[in-house]
Formats: C-alpha cells, sequence, structure tokens
C-alpha cells in the first residue's frame, strides 16, 4: 500500500482508520480492500477502502438493504441493468434490498465509503459473479 498517495486521493486523510486488510471478504473482491467495523451493534456500519482498480462482485442484500456513503477518493456504483454511476466524496448511494450491484474504485484512485447495513429481521447478503474485466476497463 503506498500510504501517501492514499491519504492524497482520499482528500488528505481519512476521517476514520481504514483498518486490516478485508482477508474474511478477499474472495469477494478483485485486489486490496480493507474494513474498519465502526459498530455492529443495532446498525452496522463499516468503513470500507479500496485500493485502485478493486470492485466487490456483484451481490444482493436480502431484506434489509444498504446505504454507501462515500468519504473520499473516485470510484463506481453499478445496479443489474443500468449503467454504472461514478462515485466521489458526499456521494451517497441508497440501495434498495433485492437489487443485485456492486461498487468500487476507479482504475487509478484509492476509494472509500462507509457502508450500513439496513436492519432487518433475517437480512443476508448474497454474493454473485464478478463484473466483466472489459465492462470494468470500459468506464
Amino acid at each position: 500500500m503506498d500510504a501517501n498517495r492514499m491519504k492524497r486521493e482520499l482528500g488528505g486523510g481519512a476521517v476514520f482508520p481504514i483498518g486490516a486488510e478485508n482477508t474474511a471478504y478477499a474472495q469477494y473482491f478483485t485486489g486490496e480492500c480493507y474494513l474498519n467495523m465502526l459498530t455492529t451493534s443495532g446498525v452496522g456500519i463499516g468503513v470500507v477502502t479500496f485500493a485502485p482498480g478493486t470492485i466487490n462482485a456483484w451481490h444482493i442484500h436480502h431484506k434489509g438493504g444498504q446505504i454507501l456513503l462515500v468519504t473520499g477518493g473516485r470510484g463506481w456504483y453499478q445496479e443489474d441493468g443500468k449503467p454504472a454511476r461514478a462515485l466521489a466524496a458526499g456521494d451517497v448511494v441508497n440501495i434498495p434490498p433485492e437489487v443485485k450491484h456492486w461498487h468500487g474504485a476507479a482504475v487509478d484512485c484509492w476509494f472509500q465509503h462507509l457502508a450500513v447495513e439496513v436492519p432487518a429481521e433475517g437480512a443476508s447478503n448474497e454474493w454473485l459473479e464478478f463484473l466483466p474485466t472489459e465492462d470494468y476497463a470500459s468506464l
């Protein structure tokens, strides 16, 4: 990790520490990713930091949804069947339950967001396939 580049691209430094490398979910990311769970009590909120070129696999939040609060860098969000949306600090993405989507960093920039898990009884995540490399490269 190039810490100086990361701090520069995230806007001079992260508000919250980036946490440890996200090894528990590494199989669902195309590259280097970090996770810092701020709270797991009541509403789960985690800081997710993506290295340049890293995205997660398509996934669905069953029953509960997710809210992304972009805190730094540049990235992408896409729902199945819709065009990808560029993201930057200050953007908010409300992801309803049962919507297939992916998100992650731009190819050339670090990206960070708070991931807020919308609580619901029986909520779960279903991880799916990765976005084809050529689709990501065309963004």
